[in-house]
């Protein structure tokens, strides 16, 4: 019988796009992506289980005018033990197309992930900044 128990009792539920794993995943992307290029982000619940966080997210990039690359994230965190704070971020271009595209994958990702809850969109900003650009385009 699953638990009726929501699972942050007695703890604040955290915010979607923010902790370690998500800072992680920010690194990875402002490696490959500017701020200018990012459109819109969404971010699925966490999976947590034996000492370890899965995230994902999907990342809708500008192409041209019309159209956007669709970016998966994944992360993996240890939790626990002697690899604790260690992830593994993996960033994967899965498709371009106009937003109704965009729209589809992240309806798409929640169905194979089973999960009841819809992504949340976080905004670019809370990732990125134009300072990311500015010391991108100085090296």
């Amino acid at each position: 019988m699953p638990s009726s128990v929501p699972p942050y009792v007695g703890y604040p539920a955290p915010t979607p796009g923010l902790g370690l794993g998500w800072t992680r995943v920010a690194d990875v992307l402002r490696q490959h992506v500017t701020f200018e290029d990012v459109a819109r982000i969404w971010v699925f619940p966490l999976l947590r289980h034996d000492g370890r966080e899965w995230g994902t997210a999907v990342v809708a990039k500008r192409a041209t005018a019309e159209r956007f690359t669709v970016l998966t994230a994944k992360y993996m965190l240890s939790t626990r033990g002697r690899e604790r704070g260690q992830a593994r971020v993996e960033l994967e271009e899965v498709g371009e197309g106009p937003v109704h595209v965009v729209l589809d994958v992240v309806s798409g990702v929640q169905q194979r992930t089973g999960d009841g809850e819809p992504p949340v969109e976080i905004p670019p900003e809370l990732w990125f900044s134009r300072d990311d650009d500015e010391s991108a385009a100085e090296t």
